[in-house]
C-alpha cells in the first residue's frame, strides 16, 4: 500500500503548494475508519482508496479530489458520517464524499426502468460537481484491475456494467485511456478467448514483422527532423478490445485488419501540427475517407486533434493523431483538465472546457423527458455517439452523432426549426429526410408554416434533442385533441339529461373524479380513460340511475334459470327488439348473440349448450353499448354537430376512436349507449340525413374477420 508520504509525493509532483498536512489528516482518518475491513483478495480494504488517490494523481487533481478518494467509502461502510466528514475536512469535501456515496448505491445495471432512474440520478450528480463521477470512474477502474477476487457471477455484472456505463461515459468525458484500458478489462472477464487470440495474433505478428513501432516511430522523426518541425513521436499498439470491435463492425478476421497499430506527434504549436500533418502525407500516402481535424472542429468536451491513416511499411495501414501539448492534456484527462494543477496553480489550458457547460449541454434535452425508458435511449444515445461536422447555408457548424439525419439537425439549429421542417437540401440537391449525413456537408432545412412533427420521425432521428423534441410535441398534440374531443363528448352527454357543460359543472366533475384541472379531466374523457357517462353521474347521480318504470339490465332477458346471468357478446352486440340465442358457458352464464350473428356457427354441433331466450318487452334504459363506424369530412366543426346529432336522440357517447385520417375525410368508431334496436335505426338515418357524412353503419365482429352492415 502507498504510504501517506509517497501519496503526497505524487501530489507535489504536479501541485508543490498542496497543503500535506490536510491530506496526511484524511490518510490517517480513513486508515482509522476502515481499520479491521478487507477486501476480497484479504488485502487491508484501505489499500482501496489509497489506490483510487493515486490514480487521481496522475491525473494532476486538486487537493479536495483526492482527500474524497480517500475517504469516499467512510460514510457508506464506516461510523462515521456527514457531519463529521464536513467539520474534520469541510462542506466541498463532505459534499463530494456525499455524492460518491450516493452513486455506489445506484444499481446502474438493473432492470430498464429502474436503469433510466438511476441514469437520471448520475447525470444530476455529475451536474454538481464533475469531480464526483471523476472519483467514480477512479474507483471503478481499481476495482476492475483487482475483480479477479471477485466471485465470477460478480465479476460478470461488474464487467457488464462497465462495458455498458462507465467505459462510454469515461470516453464522453474525454478520458480516452481510461475508456480503453476499462474496456480492456472488462473484455478480459466477458470474452477471455477472444481477448488471449488477439494477443496470440500480436505476437505471432510481431515475430514475423519484427518491431514495426520502433521502426515507424523513427521513420517519422527523421521525416519532421527534415522539415524542422520539433515534436515528440509515440507509438502503441492498440489494446485486445479495440481490435475484437473493429473486427466485429468491419466483419474482418485479424490478417486482413488494417490499423492495429497507433502514433501520435505532439508538437508546440498549432502551426507545427499542421506542418507535421503536410510532411506524413508527403512521406506516406494518405487513406481516403479517413481524415477529420477536430482541430479546427473541436468535440463538445474540448478534445482537439488531427486524425489521419496512412500506408505505411509493407503497406499496412497506421493512424496518425497530431496535436500540441496542450491538446494533449485535455485529450488525456477530458473535462478534468478543467481541474488540473502545474506547479502549484490550476492550469490555464484555453482548450479545456467549463464542465458545467458541459454537463448542461449533455442533459438540457433530457431534463424534460418523462418517459424513464426515452431517457435511458437519449442518454445512451449521446454516451456512444461519434460526430460529424456538418455547416448552415451561412456557415455555422453543426456538431452531430455518426448516422444523424437533416431531422436532427433541423433540431440542433432549433426546436420551432425542427417542427416546421418538411425537406431538405444536403450540398443543394434535395434529399429525403431519412438521409445519413457525412463530414463537410451543407444542409438547407427547408420549412413551412402549419407544419407539425409526425410519428415516422422518430424512426429518423438519431439525437437525444430531436427524439425528446418530437416526442413531446407529439404528446401535446395528441392532448390538444383529445381535450377538443372530450369537451364535444361532454357537452353532448350532459344535453342528453337536460344539462349544460357548464365550466362549473366540469370543475365538479374533475374534482369527483380526481383529475387535476378541467383539462385533464376532458383529456381523459376523450382519451377513452374515463366515460361520458362517469362525467355525468359525478355531477347529476340523480339523473343517470333511470326511473323506477325501465326495465333493470339485469332482468332484460327472459328464459334464463333462476340465479342465472347474462352477458352480450361483443361480437354483435346485440340490443333490445332484436331476436337473440342464448349459449351457455360453465362458470360464466349465458352469452346473449343476435340470431344473424356469425359467431353462432361455432356452436352448431353443440345444441345442448343453445338456449330460447328473448328480451324483456317494454322500455330499457339507454345503456347498451353499440360500436358504429362513421366516415365524415374533415371540416372545422363537423365532428361537434356528429356529437350534438347523437345527444338529440338521447343516445350517450361512451367512446371515439379515429381509426383512419386522410385530408379529407375521417373514419372513426364511436360506441354509443342506446336503449333498443328502434333508437339505433333512428339514429343512423339521422345521421346518414347528415351532409357531411359520407358513410355510417354498426360495426360487428366476424369470427375470422371484420365486417360492417348497415
Amino acid at each position: 500500500m502507498i504510504s501517506p508520504d509517497d501519496l503526497i509525493a505524487l501530489v507535489r509532483n504536479y501541485n508543490p503548494k498542496t497543503n500535506a498536512d490536510r491530506i496526511a489528516e484524511a490518510y490517517a482518518f480513513g486508515e482509522q475508519m476502515h481499520d479491521g475491513q478487507f477486501r476480497h483478495s484479504g488485502e487491508p480494504y484501505f489499500t482501496h482508496p489509497v489506490a483510487v488517490a493515486a490514480i487521481l494523481t496522475e491525473q494532476r487533481l486538486d487537493d479536495a479530489t483526492i482527500i474524497t478518494a480517500l475517504l469516499h467509502d467512510t460514510i457508506e461502510d464506516t461510523k462515521a458520517n456527514y457531519e463529521e466528514v464536513a467539520r474534520r475536512f469541510g462542506n466541498e469535501v463532505a459534499m463530494l464524499v456525499d455524492g460518491v456515496t450516493k452513486l455506489t448505491n445506484l444499481q446502474l445495471s438493473s432492470r430498464e426502468t429502474k436503469q433510466a432512474e438511476n441514469f437520471r440520478k448520475l447525470f444530476m450528480a455529475m451536474s454538481k460537481d464533475l469531480r464526483v463521477i471523476l472519483v467514480k470512474l477512479a474507483d471503478r477502474l481499481h476495482n476492475m484491475r483487482t475483480i479477479k477476487a471477485m466471485r465470477p457471477e460478480k465479476q460478470a455484472q461488474k464487467a457488464r456494467e462497465t462495458m455498458d456505463i462507465y467505459a462510454p461515459l469515461a470516453g464522453r468525458m474525454g478520458m480516452q485511456w481510461m475508456r480503453e484500458e476499462l474496456e480492456d478489462l472488462a473484455f478480459r472477464v466477458l470474452n477471455p478467448e477472444g481477448r488471449q487470440s488477439i494477443i496470440r495474433r500480436f505476437v505471432t505478428l510481431q515475430r514475423e514483422t519484427g518491431d514495426v513501432i520502433h521502426r515507424i516511430t523513427g521513420d517519422m522523426r527523421l521525416e519532421l527532423e527534415k522539415a524542422g518541425i520539433e515534436a515528440e513521436v509515440f507509438g502503441r499498439a492498440k489494446k485486445p478490445y479495440s481490435i475484437w470491435r473493429k473486427m466485429q463492425a468491419k466483419d474482418q478476421g485479424f490478417s486482413r485488419l488494417s490499423d492495429i497499430y497507433g502514433f501520435r506527434v505532439i508538437t508546440g504549436s498549432e502551426e507545427d501540427a499542421y506542418r507535421a500533418l503536410g510532411a506524413i502525407h508527403q512521406r506516406w500516402r494518405a487513406v481516403p475517407g479517413r481524415f477529420k481535424d477536430y482541430i479546427s472542429q473541436p468535440k463538445s468536451n474540448g478534445y482537439r486533434s488531427i486524425h489521419t491513416t496512412v500506408s505505411g511499411r509493407d503497406g499496412k495501414r497506421v493512424e496518425v493523431q497530431i496535436r500540441t501539448r496542450q491538446m494533449h492534456d485535455v485529450a488525456e484527462t477530458g473535462v478534468a483538465a478543467h481541474w488540473s494543477y502545474r506547479d502549484g496553480v490550476r492550469t490555464e489550458n484555453p482548450f479545456a472546457v467549463d464542465p458545467a457547460k458541459w454537463i448542461a449541454s449533455l442533459t438540457e434535452q433530457f431534463d424534460a423527458e418523462d418517459d424513464h425508458d426515452e431517457f435511458l435511449e437519449a442518454v445512451k444515445l449521446e454516451m456512444y455517439s461519434d460526430q460529424v461536422f456538418c455547416f448552415t447555408p451561412k456557415g455555422d457548424v453543426i456538431k452531430l452523432p455518426k448516422g444523424a439525419t437533416p431531422i436532427d439537425f433541423a433540431y440542433a439549429i432549433h426546436t420551432r426549426i425542427g417542427h416546421a421542417c418538411v425537406g431538405a437540401k444536403v450540398d443543394g440537391i434535395r434529399v429525403p429526410l431519412w438521409t445519413r449525413l457525412r463530414n463537410g456537408q451543407s444542409v438547407d432545412v427547408i420549412t413551412a408554416e402549419g407544419q407539425t412533427p409526425q410519428v415516422s420521425w422518430l424512426e429518423i432521428a438519431t439525437t437525444g434533442k430531436a427524439r425528446t423534441a418530437i416526442r413531446r410535441a407529439l404528446r401535446e398534440a395528441d392532448r390538444a385533441r383529445f381535450v377538443k374531443l372530450g369537451h364535444e363528448l361532454a357537452r353532448s352527454a350532459f344535453e342528453h339529461v337536460g344539462k349544460k357543460a357548464t365550466d362549473k359543472a366540469l370543475e365538479t366533475a374533475a374534482r369527483a373524479l380526481r383529475a387535476s384541472g378541467v383539462n385533464e379531466l376532458l383529456a381523459r374523457l376523450g382519451a377513452a380513460e374515463i366515460t361520458a357517462h362517469d362525467v355525468v353521474q359525478s355531477v347529476y347521480p340523480e339523473l343517470t340511475t333511470g326511473d323506477g318504470d325501465e326495465i333493470s339490465p339485469r332482468r332484460a332477458v327472459i328464459g334464463l334459470e333462476p340465479g342465472q346471468s347474462f352477458e352480450r357478446a361483443p361480437c354483435c352486440q346485440p340490443l333490445p327488439g332484436e331476436r337473440i340465442i342464448g349459449i351457455t358457458y360453465r362458470g360464466r352464464g349465458v352469452v346473449v348473440h343476435s340470431a344473424d350473428c356469425d359467431k353462432l356457427g361455432e356452436f352448431e354441433d353443440q345444441p345442448e349448450r343453445w338456449m330460447d331466450v328473448q328480451w324483456h318487452s317494454g322500455t330499457h334504459p339507454a345503456v347498451y353499448g353499440t360500436t358504429l363506424e362513421l366516415t365524415i369530412g374533415n371540416d372545422a366543426g363537423v365532428l361537434g354537430r356528429i356529437c350534438t346529432l347523437i345527444g338529440e336522440k338521447k343516445a350517450n357517447i361512451s367512446d371515439l376512436e379515429f381509426v383512419d385520417r386522410k385530408p379529407d375525410f375521417y373514419r372513426l368508431m364511436i360506441n354509443v349507449e342506446l336503449r333498443d334496436v328502434e333508437q339505433l335505426h333512428s339514429l343512423m338515418l339521422t345521421l346518414e340525413a347528415e351532409s357531411d357524412v359520407a358513410a355510417v353503419a354498426r360495426f360487428r365482429n366476424k369470427p375470422e374477420e371484420r365486417h360492417y352492415t348497415g
